[in-house]
């Protein structure tokens, strides 16, 4: 039960949170960005507005509002809500949950939702002891998750549940946030008298890279350091935004053009064999704090696509280098991403691959689709065999001797793509 005590320091807390969770919207019409979801008419919005929810898992980056939207719900169908840290919680945690879930179901008729953060951190047998309880009803189960469900989520207990993806928040919907932080006088700033340019806005919109949490954090971090006693008028410029991001952690403008320069510079060392200039402009990124999966993805392109077939190893390098870096993160994985940016720029080059895909694509878009010849297309039912299905095929292994066979349809046959 709880007393005044409590209730004093439940008002305090939330008195002085951060911006970002004071300014959590507490409806769907607050919630910014993910109009394809819960958009009027979308399919979510409507299994939210009919107290329909399935168990769920919402599949996205950072500050896209995975929380929020769970909590969202929560409210709208009457739920209690319970969170969990997947890296701070375990078995024990969710049996006292599933008790608790089970006396609110018996004596009030209450739905639970579990929402679980991180759910990729739990290992299998973790996530399998949720399954029970979400088929029988006990539990409706809310997982988040910054990694791909396909690979990090049991498939049990992803096909009893619906996978939503979430998208990085735009610029605009950035902005539109920080508008309202500025504006609201309950939850935000709207008590002063905040100064702020719109191009100062369209710049902290931007490097906030889709997470509206870094860009409320960087915001209420330059009004508090730029206030003086009593004062009410704060003027914000670039200047004092960007030191705010520094102070909070994001020292790389990673949507930035510079981001985008860097990237390129990469790119191009490692085309041009220079593995000195490759490791200088792989180190600006890390160091500077970009997703060192995001440079490990860059890497297994370029394998492909301007090495290819003249070492067929650099795919292998790239792809081992990725996975490592799943594993290890930042710190550790530095190394392991110059291993693999020395090794490419090292490797002869061939860009065979790229150009050769190139054409195929050309043609795709500019030819008709053709239907498979009738000799390549298999024949399993008497019917298909009937209408001449798989006729005249010659099964290569049958024949010592170089077996002539068309492969393309009509109208491409004898197309090259391959030049050597």
């Amino acid at each position: 039960m709880q007393d005044l005590f409590d209730g004093k320091l439940n008002k305090d807390l939330a008195k002085n949170a951060p911006l970002a969770d004071r300014l959590r919207p507490e409806t769907l019409d607050e919630f910014e960005g993910q109009e394809e979801l819960i958009g009027q008419g979308k399919m979510l919005r409507n299994l939210i507005q009919n107290d329909e929810i399935p168990s769920m898992i919402f599949w996205g980056p950072p500050g896209s509002g995975k929380t929020t939207l769970a909590r969202i719900i929560a409210k709208m169908t009457k739920s209690e809500f319970i969170q969990m840290s997947a890296t701070a919680s375990g078995l024990a945690d969710l049996r006292k949950i599933v008790s608790a879930a089970q006396s609110g179901r018996k004596f009030n008729n209450r739905r639970t939702i579990l929402f679980i953060d991180e759910i990729h951190r739990w290992n299998k047998s973790q996530q399998d002891s949720l399954l029970p309880y979400v088929e029988n009803g006990t539990i409706t189960l809310i997982g988040a998750t910054t990694e791909n469900p396909s690979f990090e989520v049991n498939s049990a207990l992803l096909s009893r549940s619906r996978v939503f993806v979430l998208k990085s928040l735009t610029a605009e919907n950035i902005k539109n946030i920080l508008k309202r932080a500025i504006s609201d006088k309950v939850r935000g700033y709207g008590a002063l008298d905040v100064q702020i340019l719109d191009k100062t806005l369209d710049y902290l919109s931007g490097v906030a890279n889709g997470d509206a949490r870094i860009a409320l954090n960087a915001l209420e971090f330059a009004i508090k350091a730029s206030r003086k006693e009593g004062q009410k008028m704060i003027q914000l410029n670039q200047e004092t935004i960007r030191e705010a991001l520094q102070k909070t952690h994001l020292l790389y403008d990673r949507a930035g053009e510079e981001h985008y320069n860097i990237i390129s510079a990469l790119h191009k060392s490692m085309r041009g064999s220079d593995a000195d200039a490759a490791l200088y402009w792989l180190g600006r990124m890390l160091e500077a704090g970009e997703d060192p999966l995001y440079v490990a993805r860059r890497l297994v392109r370029f394998a492909s696509e301007d090495i290819g077939l003249a070492d067929p190893q650099a795919l292998v390098q790239a792809t081992t280098g990725y996975t490592a870096c799943h594993y290890l993160g930042m710190p550790e994985c530095n190394v392991i991403l110059a291993q693999v940016v020395a090794y490419l720029a090292r490797a002869p080059k061939s860009n065979e691959l790229y150009t050769a895909y190139g054409e195929v694509q050309r043609d795709i878009r500019e030819t008709e689709n053709e239907p498979v010849p009738l000799h390549l297309r298999n024949a399993p039912t008497d019917l298909m065999k009937d209408l001449g299905y798989g006729k005249g095929y010659k099964y290569n292994p049958n024949f010592k001797e170089p077996v002539q066979q068309d492969y393309f349809p009509e109208k491409l046959k004898g197309r090259k793509y391959f030049k050597k």
